[in-house]
């Protein structure tokens, strides 16, 4: 027997035998050529693209046909890569500025944007090289004569094993057979791992070496919530697997059963809860799982491998898909919350020393006015189609606030004299994540129509810690009474100007942190998903009036772990759930 850890990418367990899936990187040699032979090679080069995108698009005529429009979109991510000539003329002019084959020039180019990508802070970004990966795995093995055929399983329970997974080859998948995966690459944030949530296929990644041919026809388990991979399991784990597979399984049909009851405490208090979303494919996933619409979708990917910004139209259709996603529900859309080391695009703007306190955000699209209206317009249209806010993310200040709405006035002012229709009564709210932004979060409330905590950047910005540098990790507290205070006092101030105070960062999503929140009087958590059962089952199990007891007791505690011990406490004596 042996024991895999990796990434919890898809919850569940899986039980059956694995099918290794031997795709193993390329091996492209990249060798000179005469100067007689650039013009053929960038030739080859360009029917390659045109061939492989023909592919693709034959591959999506055909899933649209099958199974409707449902997951589209990933495929179209990987048709817009193509698309945007960049991957092409870079490409190309390495064949003629440094006389080597097509095939070394492309693989140039992908080690570039691998090295642009590696330097992104933000995982969900840092992933979207994944994309770009597969892009040019298929255009290289289009160049080298390797077809890239539909993963097929020859029987059922089939657990499939390869370095990585494009979601071409997972909408391809017969899921009456194929139960689990597991890949080399990738992480939770990655396509594969949210089309694997939306099918409910559990799913591991990040185990290095396991696409072993070896390993193929295996009996295995893949417990897609502890994020481990068992090859070859003894008896008695075995058993363990089968039970906890049972109970994992029994918990979640109670979960979705109780998925449609209201968000409301005992005493008759209603919370909101909605999902953090970033392609349409997850709104139904929220739906089902008994959110209200979304929270938070964020817009980056539209903007990321790009030589030129999405135009007007392309943005309002993508954007429209998200919200038919989650209609009737509201669609929270953040404007673009990223910075030019996260871009890859032709923008002015040096990336800096510190990126995390750059040129980004909101400060980044007030520089780029034209651009950042055409976001503002595409929003403006989607919101005559149904409910539909606008967040700024990173607001610092009332300037940065007065600035941005002013754009938008603009933008609405363009739109009303084109005959255009939109919402004039959009609500306009800001993300709460910088310490400046508490201080004067009174101020604030005065002119936002909401209030959106986003608790990984303001815990990371109040306590001067990087989460993602593994010797600091134990200093990332959540229930660090400065965080607590920073958290009432947002609350306070919005409920003074009359405005939701709501939360769409990492703590929403745990349903530990709830007796605080919900005691501090949020009016509104977004979270992932999948986290939305447990946390509405812990609101149902408690009264407001005692959650509020219990936050204001936290409030005695003079450090994060004295805050937790009592948490803990409370937790076990009052509530019927606790951390899941």
């Amino acid at each position: 027997m042996r024991l895999f850890s990796g990434i919890a990418a898809s919850p569940g367990i899986a039980v059956g035998r694995l099918r290794v899936v031997d795709r193993r990187n390329l091996t492209i040699d990249a060798y000179p050529i005469e100067h007689d032979y650039i013009e053929p090679e960038i030739g080859r080069l360009r029917t390659a693209i045109d061939q492989t995108r023909a592919e693709l698009e034959a591959i999506r005529a055909r899933l649209a046909e099958d199974t409707g429009s449902d997951h589209l979109f990933f495929i179209e991510t990987h048709l817009l890569i193509m698309s945007d000539d960049r991957l092409f003329t870079e490409s190309a002019a390495i064949i003629e500025g440094s006389r080597i084959n097509a095939e070394g020039a492309l693989h140039r180019t992908l080690h570039k944007y691998r090295e642009l990508f590696a330097g992104i802070e933000d995982a969900y970004l840092r992933e979207r090289i994944n994309d770009v990966e597969a892009v040019v795995e298929r255009i290289l093995r289009t160049m080298t004569g390797q077809v890239h055929t539909p993963i097929s399983a020859e029987q059922g329970h089939t657990i499939v094993v390869a370095r990585d997974l494009t979601p071409a080859d997972i909408l391809q998948m017969d899921k009456t057979r194929i139960i689990g995966m597991v890949t080399e690459g990738g992480g939770r944030t990655a396509h594969a791992a949210i089309l694997a949530r939306s099918f409910r296929m559990p799913a591991v990644a990040g185990i290095d070496g396991i696409a072993d041919p070896a390993y193929d026809n295996a009996p295995a388990i893949v417990d897609g919530t502890s994020g481990n991979l068992i090859v070859h399991p003894d008896q008695d784990t075995f058993q363990r697997y089968l039970k906890l597979k049972q109970r994992y399984e029994y918990d979640e049909q109670a979960l979705l059963r109780s998925a449609a009851l209201p968000s409301l405490t005992l005493d008759g208090h209603r919370l909101e809860l909605r999902g953090n979303v970033e392609v349409p494919e997850e709104g139904q996933f929220v739906l089902s799982h008994g959110g209200e619409g979304a929270g938070l979708y964020r817009t980056e990917m539209l903007f990321m491998n790009r030589r030129e910004m999405p135009e007007e139209d392309e943005q309002y259709r993508v954007y429209s898909a998200m919200q038919q996603a989650v209609v009737p529900h509201p669609l929270t859309i953040r404007t673009l919350d990223a910075g030019s080391d996260k871009l890859l695009a032709d923008i002015p703007f040096s990336v800096g020393q510190n990126p995390a306190m750059g040129m980004r955000a909101i400060r980044l699209t007030l520089a780029m006015p034209d651009e950042f209206k055409k976001q503002l317009r595409a929003i403006l249209r989607v919101s005559a189609n149904g409910p539909t806010r606008i967040m700024f993310p990173m607001i610092s200040g009332l300037e940065e606030l007065r600035r941005a709405r002013a754009l938008l006035d603009e933008a609405k002012k363009e739109l009303s004299e084109a005959g255009i229709a939109f919402d004039k009564a959009i609500r306009v709210g800001i993300m709460v994540e910088l310490p400046s932004a508490v201080t004067i979060a009174d101020l604030l409330a005065k002119e936002a129509d909401f209030f959106s905590v986003g608790t990984n950047d303001l815990i990371q910005y109040s306590l001067g810690i990087d989460r993602s540098n593994e010797h600091l990790a134990p200093l990332y507290q959540p229930l660090h009474p400065a965080v607590l205070r920073s958290l009432r006092q947002v609350v306070e101030a919005a409920h003074q100007a009359g405005i939701p105070a709501c939360m769409c960062g990492e703590m929403a999503g745990d349903p530990f942190f709830l007796p605080i929140l919900l005691g501090l009087g949020f009016d509104e958590l977004s979270m992932n998903a999948s986290s939305i059962p447990r946390v509405k089952r812990m609101v149902r199990s408690c009264s407001r009036e005692r959650a509020a007891g219990i936050a204001e007791a936290c409030f005695a505690f003079a450090t994060a772990g004295e805050v937790e011990a009592f948490l803990k406490k409370q937790i076990d004596i009052h509530f019927s759930t606790g951390r899941s």
